[in-house]
């Protein structure tokens, strides 16, 4: 008997047999000028009517997302629940690599990074695994190899202390495959009852409903389509292992062919069940498929019992910039504005709360054709369905202006326009074109926007720089919130699909799981920017974010929202209140930065080097020989803190770079004067090495390190001379012997005598943002007995000219007991009489006590040193010495 499709071939030929040739071929012939005819007639209709055409092909990313949608918002419950919880760690990742550069470990750094999860990368081939307890607790909660080898190129002695750690912590370890240049099959993974098939090529990815993983990923779709590049899969008959997602196989492939068409697992999950241990296996890196990156989210959170879980609430405003601005032939049209309000209410219907936000340039109104001017009116017609901020009366950037008047002026007359038209002028949110202004800061713009427009919030996308995006923050200044602001792949010249750089296919891949998707899976709050260019001709706006929407409602479990400006702004800093205060980065070393920063302003009046402490090491002198450099050039003095701007430590930070740029003279000659500032409270404050870094990333830097004990007690002396109630009322022993129980007072004076001496700690702070090439360590002890000697070196480590002789410039007094500058006639010029006091010996119990508590610090100085190639200082040399003994 003929098989089926024999039989189906068979009843085909006899039914074509009843039909006559000549007939058949008539009516070929005529199918093809029919075709050929329709084919012209759309092409005519498409090129005629273009620009009013909306191309929203809702079908590309429809899926099941109703009430019977299987669509898991909740956890399985653990299969090891008998076994106690343990979340006695820190929310960190331990990332093993193969090399400190290896492209997937920089891919995996940039997920956590996108995150904000906090990690530490080891490269597996240089050591075993670092520290995993600090006084018994967990320092990470979950572990990563970028290759499933490596687990297993451990020794067996790492190896276990991995294992125990996992166990005695419940920590789940995460292991990736990547692409094989060799096809292995039934290939045992180490000792584990799992096997693993490399390079085999896959199509149509699904996620699996039960398992416990899922938290942000929604199961119930399939990724249509061959997957990018070639997977490893597992097998295995033990309990065990659950699959996660699985992919099915090309027919080409030998797997294929031995198994037949079957879902092979691509991410599979031990349960745990057989050593105790949780771990999840990825069949490729999270970079390769968008759903892996997904999956790979997720693994983190369920490996780390939820301590490094993401909420599922994520906000997200569109702004159209450019109202009125565009260029003839690329504005809206009526019937777009239509298409507008029709794309907002369908997007309401998914997002709540969602609109469009409108930023306006009045100047522009009416400067189209009929067709584009009745497209103005329509919108102002429909002003009240919308948000609205305000731009530039002419869109001119605000950082070109010099004078507030002028600036302030422009911004009435685009608020008289808004007025006069019915647009709303209370939305306390407004963006600057080309963020000109807002970062780098332009002082007269905040000061015009409280002015004018009563501006809370405004979003850039340059701070701190444009790229990577990843790494965009906010910060607060002047009271005006400032909030990350996104890209999503739409510009003022992207308004067809034909002419979209890659084509369609390109946006659809940002919108499906690419950069667009991940821009809202990874932030809680996403600005977007788009222009009103986006939303005419094929509405490149309306399609990308109907899809985006559409698909992340099949894909997540994502609580999409959206909210006012003002309202995404408090919610941010609720969220991320350690950004609240700015780190100001040096315009001169980013292009992009430089074009919208004033060109009256320069980097030459930033200096290159700073005396950053400790206080009572000699720092003062310092400044004070440095002074009498013709090419060394101080800041002018404060009325507060004399010599000292104590800008990176204090309240004048948040004065702005204009602010600490004003507090030095413009250099006579930028290549041969060298700007200088000291301040001592820059060595043990925690935020100034990362603050200093940002601004002045090449400046050069100079410590003094006095003994530790010696330095505390000169403090408590100066405290005691300066009349400090609580130094007058204890002794020495009692204010560094104090517990934290103590009034806080005496706390405090403890603090500032005890924690400056932590020499090693700072250091390894500097250390940490700065090169050792850039820091000089001056012994204290020889500035003041051999401050010539010194100078010198000084003087070639700032490449300074002339070199001068500083014999001729210091005398040693006798009375003082330390050198001074030398005046007309050669009398010295000493420092004022809080400088050289004289005090009773340090006694001997605190002398002792003070040994003791900085010896582990004075060890680890002497390695820093010597790493540095520094010569010991005497007390340090001696400190080692006893402690030998």
């Amino acid at each position: 008997m003929p098989s089926y499709p024999d039989r189906m071939l068979l009843q085909i030929q006899i039914k074509l047999g009843t039909i006559s040739q000549p007939k058949l071929k008539k009516w070929f012939m005529l199918l093809v000028a029919f075709s050929i005819a329709s084919m012209c007639a759309l092409a005519y209709y498409v090129s005629v009517h273009r620009p009013n055409v909306i191309i929203v092909n809702s079908s590309d990313f429809m899926c099941d997302i109703g009430d019977n949608a299987l669509r898991l918002n909740h956890r399985r419950s653990d299969p090891l629940s008998n076994r106690a919880e343990n979340r006695r760690f820190n929310a960190r990742v331990l990332l093993f690599t193969t090399a400190q550069y290896s492209k997937t470990g920089n891919e995996i750094s940039a997920i956590l990074q996108s995150n904000r999860m906090n990690y530490d990368t080891v490269v597996i081939g240089d050591r075993g695994p670092p520290t995993m307890t600090s006084s018994g607790r967990g320092r990470y909660a979950v572990i990563v190899f970028e290759k499933i080898e490596q687990y297993f190129e451990l020794d067996s002695w790492n190896r276990a202390i991995l294992d125990k750690y996992c166990v005695e912590f419940n920590v789940g370890i995460l292991y990736l495959s990547q692409p094989a240049d060799n096809a292995f099959l039934s290939t045992q993974v180490g000792d584990f009852p799992l096997f693993m098939h490399t390079n085999i090529r896959l199509k149509h990815a699904s996620i699996n409903p039960s398992s416990p993983i899922l938290h942000i990923t929604r199961a119930g779709e399939t990724a249509k389509g061959t997957l990018p590049l070639t997977w490893t899969v597992f097998q295995s008959n033990h309990t065990t292992y659950s699959p996660v997602a699985q992919a099915k196989t090309l027919t080409s492939d030998l797997i294929h062919m031995a198994f037949g068409a079957i879902s092979q697992a691509i991410v599979m999950h031990d349960l745990g069940l057989r050593d105790g241990i949780q771990r999840v296996f990825f069949g490729n890196t999270p970079k390769q498929f968008w759903l892996l990156r997904l999956l790979f989210i997720d693994c983190i959170s369920y490996l780390s019992n939820g301590k490094l879980t993401k909420s599922l609430d994520r906000h997200f405003l569109v702004d159209i910039d450019d109202i009125f601005v565009a260029e003839t032939g690329t504005r809206m049209k009526r019937t777009d504005v239509v298409a507008l309000v029709e794309a907002q209410n369908q997007l309401q219907a998914l997002v709540p709360n969602f609109h469009f936000n409108l930023g306006y340039s009045g100047r522009y109104y009416h400067s189209g054709n009929d067709a584009e001017d009745d497209g103005d009116d329509a919108i102002i017609e429909s002003a009240h369905k919308f948000w609205w901020f305000c731009h530039m009366w002419n869109h001119m950037q605000p950082h070109k202006f010099d004078n507030e008047s002028q600036l302030q002026s422009a911004m009435v007359r685009n608020k008289q326009f808004a007025e006069e038209n019915g647009i709303p002028v209370n939305g306390s949110y407004s963006v600057a074109p080309h963020h000109s202004g807002v970062y780098p800061v332009h002082e007269l713009l905040y000061a015009s926007w409280k002015k004018i427009w009563n501006v809370k919030v405004t979003s850039t996308e340059e701070y701190p720089h444009l790229n990577p995006a990843r790494r965009r923050r906010g910060f607060i200044y002047k009271n005006i919130m400032v909030l990350p602001r996104q890209t999503c792949g739409l510009f003022t010249h992207t308004i067809y699909f034909d002419k979209y750089p890659g084509g369609k296919e390109r946006l659809d891949a940002s919108i499906q799981g690419g950069e667009l998707f991940q821009t809202i899976l990874d932030n809680p709050i996403s600005i977007f920017m788009t222009h009103l260019s986006n939303y005419g001709s094929d509405r490149l706006g309306i399609y990308t974010f109907i899809g985006l929407v559409k698909f992340i409602q099949c894909w997540t479990n994502l609580k999409l929202k959206s909210d006012h400006p003002t309202a995404l702004a408090r919610l941010y800093f609720d969220i991320f209140p350690e950004e609240k205060d700015p780190v100001w980065g040096n315009p001169c070393e980013d292009k992009r930065l430089r074009e919208i920063w004033p060109t009256t302003k320069s980097c030459d009046r930033l200096p290159k080097l700073l005396i950053i402490g400790p206080q009572k090491t000699g720092t003062t002198a310092l400044y004070t020989f440095l002074s009498l450099h013709p090419n060394i050039v101080s800041n002018y003095p404060s009325e507060k803190t004399f010599e000292e701007i104590q800008f990176f430590s204090g309240a004048n930070y948040f004065r702005g770079i204009d602010w600490y740029m004003d507090s030095f003279p413009v250099p006579r000659n930028q290549t041969t004067q060298v700007l200088f500032e000291k301040s001592a409270t820059y060595f043990d404050n925690d935020m100034v090495p990362r603050r200093a870094a940002a601004l002045l990333p090449k400046v050069k830097l100079i410590t003094i390190l006095l003994d530790p004990a010696q330095r505390a007690y000169s403090w408590y002396q100066h405290m005691k001379s300066r009349d400090d109630p609580t130094a007058l009322t204890h002794s020495f022993l009692d204010v560094v012997s104090a517990n934290d129980s103590a009034m806080k007072t005496l706390t405090d004076l403890r603090n500032r005598c005890l924690r400056p001496g932590l020499y090693a700690q700072h250091l390894q702070r500097w250390l940490s943002v700065y090169t050792a090439n850039q820091l000089m360590v001056i012994d204290g002890d020889l500035l003041r007995t051999e401050p010539v000697s010194v100078m010198n070196k000084v003087q070639r480590f700032l490449k300074v000219k002339p070199h001068i002789n500083y014999e001729e410039h210091l005398i040693y007094d006798k009375r003082k007991g330390f050198f001074c500058q030398t005046q007309a006639g050669g009398k010295p010029k000493c420092l004022g009489k809080g400088k050289g006091r004289h005090y009773a010996p340090m006694e001997q119990e605190a002398l002792n006590f003070l040994a003791q508590y900085y010896r582990p610090q004075n060890a680890l100085l002497s390695r820093i040193l010597d790493k540095m190639n520094v010569p010991l200082p005497e007390w340090l040399r001696v400190s080692l010495s006893n402690e030998s003994e």
